[in-house]
């Protein structure tokens, strides 16, 4: 080996802290150093080809991780030897494409499944090891920006916020090893790291468009001087969307400046805003989506006196959301000797508008959260993962929540008030103990305290509804009103969460662990409050729409209990020679699942418990290097969640859950400039709509392709072919207790569609 080669090395195994600069893996701290090592000299191979998670790395086996320009070298190192079910997509892996989505983005991390909802930067339903059934989906994941949660104080989050375009890293926690970020949910946490000025100085500009109106701009700007760095990035993202009335924009800028306060301390501020609008189309019924699944739906149609095609009724009620997010916080960590300290503070203000189709009206919330943070880990040098760590978390927020009656797509009488107070701490402590040769032990434990408190604010003696008639939708049947029921509540939900790991390393490329956990789920505002009585034809209140004097409860507030499990899994990963793999497997028992339940029209019936459920599930991820410059990657996920001898739904698989989703790329490139990609994204077996299981959508196979062309050292240019064989599938569908086979419950996936972009660095 050279002395350069060996000068690199001990470089890199000196320098602890260079991580990605808001990383949220053990041990990360604060860096505002760019990596400069140069490294050790080999053939060239073309960095495109690189898999985009740890999970699909395959490479020839090398000493060590010493490219110079990977500031997330020791990130991945950190995630190689955790003994849970993690992930790390950097940056180059999502940063080119014509839709850049969530979707798009996590495609290729075995045990996360992301389903489009609209096909834009909308809502789109995360499944990860259990989460949430709803519709949308706003609970049962802790999504992060720089460590630090875009969740509401009660675990709630809209999904649109997270933008993978303003991240240099994309870091998933699988199942318990999310407990020490703060998590008190069974699926686990989403970190999206920022690029700093330190790690990406310079300009770039990038402007993409294509099929269905999408329009896509973006620009960064980073930079460095002597202990201060800054960085800024603006996103735009806007389509007309695939089906009729499916517009979405979204604008985003998010920005940090870091200082070295000395050596050992350095601090960084942050700031994120973004502005969210799409429109909500609606389900289909199979039939309609096989027919024409750009349609909208028009609602139930009155068939001999008889409700067909039950569903929401888009076209008249013209269901949307608008929803904006500031951010604003700090983080501090000082490093003495093996000992790191960290404070961060954190506030988001999220204003919130949906407007629900007539059954559940149109829902406001506005309101500020606030987040502090202490965590301490004692990190020898010579360790990747700390031998002692320990955290604590208080989130509190409250927020304003009216209701108001949707009236043909307009903002009619106002019919509830709400405000919404929720608090949670979080205390964690772990430890990772080598106690035998290459053998951890990694016992941990954490604690949840939370709160959830609301205020009936409501003071009319009667809550007014209306109505259309179910012959004829677009006539408003008499207005009636049904007295005012209080609906506040205050509950409380506390619980201890301990986990023990043992991990096994033969050698310095492979990891094999065992683990054992047990999780607690406290519920958010929408489980605990919800609009009930309505129909797609009537407001809430009004469960018959031709009788305007029955009277009827607007509002439910079930007394839930929280969700908890204990959760078995165990995992190899590793690399040899060309090939390498990721492969974990878990079993959870679970009592009191949150479930939210809509009856055979859609409508919400209230978030219920269910008693015992189990989840069972496979996350595997391969990667195999077939010749230099041709390389192939897998993910491929099985879910197999069950209620256990319930009453009513006996064993059935529960509604909503997919049980194998394979992803798919082959990549070549085919001169040192030009990139040649495809990619397949198969269901292979029918999904379940319901939880009784008598409603399924078909299996389907899309196929995607992409080319990158770098010109020079400025520019390059992209192209994308999206479902390249015109598919019509269901991208996901409505989740409710009982379907029937003439359910709106369909959301169809794009149709074909053509992108292409340029981007420029300076």
């Amino acid at each position: 080996m050279s002395l350069r080669a060996i000068t690199a090395l001990l470089l890199l195994s000196a320098s602890s802290q260079i991580v990605l600069a808001q990383s949220a893996t053990p041990g990360a701290s604060i860096t505002l150093d760019s990596i400069v090592v140069e490294h050790v000299r080999q053939p060239a191979r073309p960095t495109t080809t690189r898999p985009r998670s740890t999970t699909a790395q395959a490479s020839t086996p090398e000493p060590a991780p010493v490219t110079p320009a990977q500031p997330a070298d020791i990130v991945r190192q950190r995630f190689n030897v955790l003994p849970g079910g993690v992930a790390l997509v950097p940056q180059q892996d999502f940063a080119n494409a014509g839709n850049p989505t969530l979707s798009n983005a996590l495609s290729g991390v075995p045990g996360v499944i992301v389903q489009n909802f609209l096909g834009g930067n909308d809502q789109p339903r995360i499944q990860m090891r259990g989460s949430a059934q709803q519709n949308p989906a706003e609970r049962g994941v802790l999504i992060l920006q720089n460590g630090m949660p875009i969740n509401r104080a009660d675990g709630s989050y809209i999904v649109g916020f997270a933008n993978p375009q303003q991240a240099e890293a994309i870091e998933v926690y699988r199942g318990y090893m999310a407990n020490r970020l703060g998590a008190s949910v069974l699926s686990g946490a989403i970190n999206f790291v920022s690029p700093t000025g330190s790690s990406q100085p310079g300009t770039q500009l990038s402007v993409s468009g294509g099929s269905f109106g999408q329009i896509n701009t973006s620009g960064q700007v980073g930079g460095r001087k002597d202990n201060v760095d800054a960085f800024f990035r603006f996103d735009t993202n806007r389509r007309d969307g695939y089906r009729d009335y499916n517009s979405s924009d979204r604008v985003s800028v998010n920005g940090n400046i870091g200082v070295a306060l000395s050596e050992n301390v350095k601090t960084r501020f942050f700031m994120g805003y973004t502005d969210l609008g799409f429109e909500v189309p609606g389900p289909l019924s199979k039939q309609a989506l096989e027919s024409n699944p750009r349609q909208v739906s028009a609602g139930p149609v009155m068939v001999g006196g008889v409700m067909t095609r039950p569903g929401p009724n888009a076209v008249r009620d013209k269901p949307r959301r608008d929803a904006s997010q500031f951010m604003v916080g700090n983080r501090t960590t000082a490093v003495v000797d093996a000992h790191l300290f960290d404070v961060a503070m954190g506030y988001t203000y999220t204003d919130d508008t949906f407007r629900f189709p007539v059954s559940a009206g149109v829902r406001s919330t506005a309101g500020g959260d606030f987040t502090s943070l202490f965590r301490y880990a004692y990190n020898p040098a010579d360790a990747l993962l700390p031998l002692f760590e320990t955290t604590a978390q208080y989130t509190v927020g409250s927020a304003n929540r009216d209701y108001h009656i949707n009236q043909s797509g307009q903002t009619g009488a106002p019919f509830g008030a709400n405000k919404l107070n929720a608090q949670t701490l979080s205390l964690y402590a772990g430890a990772n103990v080598p106690v035998w040769q290459k053998f951890v032990v990694s016992p941990g434990i954490s604690y949840a305290y939370a709160t959830r408190d609301n205020d009936d604010l409501y003071t009319a003696s009667r809550r007014p509804t209306i109505a259309y008639s179910p012959a004829n939708p677009t006539m408003l049947l008499p207005n009636g009103s049904v007295p005012t029921q209080n609906n506040s509540y205050s509950r409380s939900y506390s619980g201890w969460n301990p986990s023990l790991a043992l991990s096994y390393r033969p050698d310095a490329l492979q990891t094999f662990f065992i683990a054992g956990s047990h999780s607690f789920e406290p519920p958010t505002h929408d489980d605990l409050i919800s609009t009930i009585n309505g129909t797609p034809n009537s407001s809430p209140g009004r469960p018959t729409p031709t009788n305007p004097a029955r009277v009827a409860a607007a509002f439910v507030t079930p007394n839930l209990k929280e969700q908890t499990a204990v959760t078995v899994e165990g995992g190899w990963r590793g690399r040899a020679d060309r090939l390498s793999w990721d492969v974990v497997s878990y079993y959870s028992w679970l009592d009191n699942e949150l479930l939210d339940l809509r009856d055979a029209t859609g409508v919400s019936i209230g978030g219920a418990n269910a008693d015992r459920t189990t989840h069972f599930g496979v996350e595997l991820g391969g990667g195999v290097k077939i010749t230099d410059r041709l390389s192939g990657r897998l993910a491929y996920t099985y879910q197999d969640f069950r209620f256990v001898d319930d009453p009513v739904r006996g064993n059935n698989r529960l509604g909503g859950v997919v049980p194998h989703l394979v992803y798919a790329q082959l990549q070549l490139q085919a001169t040192d400039s030009w990139m040649v990609q495809s990619a397949v994204r198969w269901s292979v077996t029918k999904v379940p709509v319901d939880n009784m299981n008598t409603l399924y959508a078909d299996p389907y196979a899309v196929v995607d392709l992409r080319s990158e062309y770098k010109i020079d050292k400025t520019f390059r240019v992209f192209g994308q072919i999206t479902n390249l064989f015109n598919t019509n599938y269901a991208a996901t569908t409505l989740v409710v207790d009982l379907a029937r086979p003439d359910h709106a419950a369909f959301l169809p996936g794009d149709g074909r569609g053509f992108y292409a972009g340029v981007k420029a660095a300076f």
